[in-house]
């Protein structure tokens, strides 16, 4: 049965589509806005796995690149791995769903969404998270919450729902927001600069505008839903293993949680379940798996009442309190910049290196190509948390991290007529133990600063925490792995002094967060940053005057355009060269900016002057070298070394006495300094060799007649 909803949604109509695409999926339908249209289809396996112990859900977003008429690239000429974008996209699905599935539903599930068409206006992004949900709920799958979804923009001083990428350019606000009817499970934001206050208005009108799309997903699931199933199966821990294993554990878990460094709590803590599970399981009438699962609960529990109920967390601090933070600066000598930041036992290095035009990014997106200068890559190896595993590249989650820092940094790197240089941060986590991520903006903006980048302002982040239970809340400031682990939330907030710049917003809850208590989470991050800030301004308060010196320097001139294919030459030989000869980069834009880079500042000089004389007009009464092409009868054609022009030097101007073959002072090759004291009505230049060696010679008679006059053209 196919059934459509829409409605007015942004400046244009939304609308959810089921019932005649991907039929046979448990549940399938395309979103559109615009011509912008999202397939989405789900399907859940019909047993539960034995392998998982967590949801195994899996979040898959592809673009078609004929969604935008377009052919992939490469040799293959066919969509390859995903693209950042991608992956960035699956993540932003997956993450505000998944803690609304029932707690022990097992059954392996997949989200696919899949972009059929792209108008250039409208980001397909947030059409597959409401395609995800209005796919799950159309399902037999059970999930009993819609969750609904908006990107939320700030132009022209009014707030915009769903805006177009025209709209985001003139915004100082890109976030997005996803909620249930109860509240909020996700936020994911760019801000440049904008102050706590407002962001919470931004919230707040994204909030009150994705209920209509929830509205819009029940009113469709009320036309063409299907009843959820009833042999799905939840699994769950019977009360009775749960209170054996609280009575066994609870003296035990009370003093692991004593303040301690995070590998000895891990050691004894491994240590107590261990004896459990072999108490408990030993007779194999309670499967292993069961008692640790039980085992974990309590474990939780015990962490958060203590918490609650103390108001002193895992490592001994106040809710408030700031884990021990330093920050170093220039700890690698060959690099272009490097920051070191500590926070308690999370430590992330930051290099930064600079490169020029050839060094950027090409993006190939749906709505175009773009290049990319200012690029952030975030590294989690192992070894950060003790562990052993092979390296396979980054996962998603190292891509999400390291777009997070990214988004995080770019409003304040300088435009590229500032600071012509291709920027390259790269973060590697060297220990971890929550807000990595944080601690990769903290060290990224040290690195950027010692480097000599004239970053705008300096930007630090602090992860905050949520741990709830009926009435009772407490709000932490920078959280550790346990308490993100235990905890309810994830609530990331990076800025500067004036204002916030990212925030990324993961939820445990299904109820999810209101609008107040994120207001109040933003004004308790507030002092944090301030205070993270005073400690890494005490290190570096402002950028580096000067670059590394194996940084390269970068020459910016503006030439005509029209003589562009003077530099270029025919082919582009003139320019192979110029970087043959002198060892700079060259690049040249179209609006006839050249951008010269070299490590050397002799070659870029040696660079810059060549095409300077490339470019530059002729002048009469400057002294030019030059090289003989030709000799004739009457004086010599020669070339103004660098120009590319070519004059006569004619015979009565070769040297201050009588000449009688021109041949008798120079040659074919022969370089020499020559004056140019004419360029006559047809634009021919007319050169004196005698004039450039004794400025007093102004071309009087000497007695060849001819008194410097031109000769015949030779041609």
């Amino acid at each position: 049965m196919t059934a459509r909803v829409s409605t007015s949604f942004g400046n244009s109509t939304l609308s959810l589509e089921t019932g005649a695409w991907a039929r046979q999926a448990d549940g399938s339908v395309v979103v559109q806005q615009g011509e912008t249209m999202v397939l989405v289809a789900a399907a859940a396996s019909a047993s539960p796995s034995d392998r998982a112990d967590i949801l195994p859900l899996t979040c898959d977003y592809r673009e078609r690149t004929y969604a935008a008429g377009k052919i992939p690239g490469g040799f293959f000429k066919r969509e390859g791995r995903p693209t950042e974008k991608e992956i960035l996209t699956s993540r932003l699905m997956d993450r505000p769903i998944r803690p609304l599935f029932p707690k022990g539903f097992l059954h392996e599930l997949q989200l696919m969404a899949t972009v059929l068409s792209s108008d250039g206006a409208y980001d397909p992004d947030v059409l597959a998270v409401l395609g995800a949900s209005t796919a799950l709920r159309l399902s037999s799958i059970p999930f009993p919450d819609a969750l609904g979804v908006v990107r939320v923009g700030y132009v022209d001083g009014r707030w915009v729902a769903n805006p177009t990428y025209q709209d985001l350019a003139k915004s100082s606000i890109d976030l997005v927001v996803a909620g249930t009817a109860r509240g909020i499970t996700m936020i994911e934001a760019g801000l440049k600069e904008v102050p706590e206050s407002q962001v919470v208005e931004a919230i707040a009108f994204g909030y009150q505008q994705l209920n209509t799309t929830i509205a819009m997903q029940e009113e469709l699931v009320g036309k063409a839903g299907k009843a959820k199933k009833t042999t799905f199966q939840i699994r769950t821990l019977s009360p009775e293993l749960i209170d054996r294993v609280r009575t066994l554990a609870g003296p035990a878990l009370t003093r692991v949680n004593q303040p301690r460094k995070k590998h000895d709590r891990h050691i004894e803590l491994a240590t107590v379940a261990a004896d459990i599970v072999q108490q408990l399981s030993a007779d194999g009438t309670v499967p292993a798996k069961d008692v640790a699962a039980a085992f974990e609960l309590i474990d939780h529990d015990v962490a958060r009442q203590t918490i609650l109920e103390r108001g002193v967390r895992m490592d001994g601090r106040t809710l408030t309190q700031l884990r021990e933070i330093t920050c170093q600066v220039d700890v690698l000598p060959r690099t272009h910049g490097s920051g070191l930041f500590t926070r308690g036992e999370t430590q992330s290095l930051a290099v930064t290196t600079l490169g020029t035009r050839e060094d950027e990014q090409l993006i190939e997106a749906l709505e175009g190509e773009s290049y990319k200068r200012f690029m952030l890559h975030y590294n989690f190896p192992p070894f950060s948390v003790g562990e052993v595993r092979p390296l396979r590249g980054p996962g998603r989650r190292e891509i999400g991290h390291g777009a997070l820092a990214e988004r995080a940094l770019e409003p304040m790197v300088p435009s590229k007529e500032e600071f012509p240089y291709t920027i390259r941060v790269v973060s590697d986590i060297l220990e971890s133990n929550g807000s990595s991520s944080m601690a990769t903006v903290c060290a990224a903006t040290l690195s950027l600063m010692q480097a000599g980048v004239p970053m705008k302002a300096a930007v630090s982040g602090v992860a905050m925490g949520l741990v709830t239970t009926g009435d009772r809340v407490a709000v932490l400031t920078d959280i550790m792995g346990l308490e993100d682990h235990v905890g309810d939330m994830d609530f990331k907030v990076a800025g500067t002094r004036l204002g916030t710049t990212a925030i990324q917003v993961d939820v445990k809850l299904s109820d999810g967060l209101g609008v107040q208590l994120i207001d109040q989470i933003l004004k308790q991050a507030h002092p944090a940053r301030l205070a993270i800030l005073d400690l890494m301004t005490a290190v570096i308060d402002r950028p580096r005057p000067q670059l590394s010196d194996h940084a390269p320097r970068i020459t910016t001139i503006k030439i005509n355009p029209e003589k562009i294919r003077d530099v270029i030459g025919p082919g582009g030989r003139v320019i192979r060269k110029i970087v043959e000869e002198t060892g700079a980069t060259i690049n040249i834009e179209d609006d006839g900016v050249v951008q010269i880079a070299s490590s050397d500042a002799e070659k870029s000089k040696r660079a810059m002057d060549r095409i300077r004389m490339l470019t530059e007009e002729v002048e009469v009464g400057r002294i030019y070298t030059v090289r003989v092409k030709q000799v004739l009868n009457f004086g010599a054609l020669c070339e103004l070394l660098g120009t590319g022009k070519q004059g006569l030097v004619h015979i009565s101007e070769l040297a201050d006495k009588y000449i009688k073959k021109v041949d008798e002072v120079v040659k074919i090759g022969d370089e020499f300094p020559a004056k140019v004291y004419e360029i006559d009505e047809q634009g021919r230049l007319n050169l004196s060799r005698k004039r450039a060696l004794n400025p007093s010679s102004q071309g009087e008679d000497d007695g060849n007649g001819r008194g410097g006059r031109r000769q015949p053209d030779a041609s």
